[in-house]
């Protein structure tokens, strides 16, 4: 039988901390990178269901009168927006390439104006490659005055290249306070605790 001494030379060690070292700086560089990789990843694949920019048609799409497409429209707000939110239809249902209109209602509930910016999401998520709006709320912020209810359309067209087993889409947004917003409320309050 062979007993091992458990005492290492000096140099076996040192390359083990080398080697343990090396690691540590990798997956800190890994960790740093991830973000920018996996968008990277998922603008080629699209799979994060992200919705891309306005488009533009130099041409009319072409109209898939064949079949509808399902589309269901949610809402949703940061907890810090003091907003109401929601679509004015849940749920239309499309024939591919043909532009569709519906309408999401934001209202302001608190006391001071605040801007938001709507953040939109589409599942399935290999679906928003095939999602087009024309005209969105989401391309600029919206700024609501204390009490004011604004109507915002949405202009879509669903490609008709989607895939034919996607018979369902759901676009929801989340809207979001603007960075400039998150000083506001508390230097209103502020101001309004020195008055006193």
């Amino acid at each position: 039988m062979v007993v091992q001494s458990e005492n290492r030379p000096p140099q076996t060690n040192n390359r083990i901390i080398g080697k343990l070292l090396f690691l540590v700086v990798m997956m800190f560089g890994f960790g740093f990178a991830l973000v920018p990789l996996y968008d990277v990843f998922c603008d080629i694949t699209g799979l994060n269901g992200k919705t891309g920019d306005q488009v533009n048609f130099t041409t009319a799409p072409i109209v898939d009168k064949n079949r509808l497409v399902k589309v269901t429209f949610l809402a949703s707000l940061n907890d810090s927006m003091p907003w109401t939110f929601k679509p004015q239809q849940t749920v239309v249902e499309v024939h591919p390439g043909v532009p569709t209109t519906i309408t999401y209602i934001a209202k302001n509930n608190s006391p001071h104006a605040i801007t938001g910016q709507a953040v939109p999401s589409v599942a399935p998520g290999l679906a928003a490659a095939y999602f087009q709006k024309t005209e969105c709320f989401c391309f600029t912020q919206q700024e609501l005055k204390p009490g004011e209810e604004k109507i915002m359309p949405v202009t879509f067209i669903v490609d008709s290249k989607l895939p034919s087993q996607m018979t369902d889409i759901t676009l929801s947004y989340t809207f979001f306070t603007s960075p400039e917003d998150k000083q506001k409320p508390s230097s209103l309050a502020h101001n309004q605790d020195n008055k006193l």
